[in-house]
């Protein structure tokens, strides 16, 4: 089998596209990196997906937990400390067994039934606890950002006459952003690179179709050669954290574009016509 052969029926594998069984014999470097690079998408939908989600429930926990209210600062710092007080290796693994418990037949709720038996799929039961752990680690960056706010700029707000959500849409909420995005973009890549615990927790890899590391080890056992599959690994998501490290700096210089260091100078030709 040629590489462009091996590519055309591996490269998507992880996902149920392409060949059934993975290879038996040869491994080369090709279908090292056609696999391990199909696995990576995996690990791709994890994180992004995560990400996405917990954003948003991140900054409601922020600013559940600057809220003066105890019903909504309570339970916001609880959630927080659990998530980040606990391995997510073993939050993997109690949020597998637990799901595993639930009915197979479903739960009747209002004379449906709601089927349970999906969550125990790495998709979806494994999605859910990094999107609450990534929402945790967060929501304590975007707290600590909306603390730091000057008070400068409140006490402007104030004085202009802007208050409530007005104030919060348009001064608060974009400076904790401001403040929170280089500690939040670490957040991201570390969300990343723990999305490779996902098939080694307790969610299993249904017909061999896993992540990056998955197939990495896949080869790694039967080569017992680790020194070629895991750089492998390793080379993938350090051109995944450079491409996150674009992303997030470019919103970074977004969110940023008002501030006097960020001002590209117009070139001025002024030719010095009198000596």
């Amino acid at each position: 089998m040629t590489c462009l052969e091996t590519i055309q029926s591996y490269a998507l594998r992880s996902i149920g596209i392409g060949e059934r069984l993975l290879p038996r014999e040869g491994y080369d470097l090709c279908q090292q990196f056609t696999l391990i690079g199909s696995g990576l998408i995996w690990n791709i939908y994890f994180g992004v997906f995560a990400l996405l989600f917990g954003f948003f429930l991140a900054n409601a926990l922020a600013l559940a937990k600057a809220s003066r209210s105890r019903w909504l600062r309570k339970p916001a710092e609880w959630f927080i400390f659990v998530f980040r007080g606990s391995p997510l290796f073993i939050q993997f693994f109690l949020a597998y067994e637990t799901l595993v418990l639930l009915p197979k037949a479903g739960i009747p709720v209002f004379g449906m039934t709601i089927e349970t038996a999906w969550t125990t799929k790495a998709w979806a039961g494994a999605l859910l606890v990094l999107f609450l752990n990534t929402a945790a680690y967060s929501a304590e960056i975007f707290y600590g950002a909306l603390k730091a706010i000057p008070k400068g700029d409140l006490e402007a707000a104030d004085a202009y006459g802007i208050t409530g959500w007005q104030r919060f849409r348009r001064i608060e909420w974009p400076t904790m952003l401001r403040l929170g995005w280089p500690a939040y973009t670490n957040e991201a890549i570390f969300l990343f690179h723990a999305t490779t615990l996902v098939f080694f927790s307790g969610f299993p890899a249904f017909q061999q179709r896993g992540d990056a590391l998955y197939y990495a080890n896949y080869f790694a056992d039967k080569t017992f050669n680790p020194f070629i599959p895991y750089p492998i690994v390793g080379l993938y998501f350090v051109v995944l954290t450079l491409t996150l490290i674009w992303a997030f700096g470019a919103m970074n210089r977004r969110l940023n574009r008002h501030l006097p260091s960020n001002l590209r100078p117009r070139i001025r030709l002024r030719p010095q016509l009198v000596r």
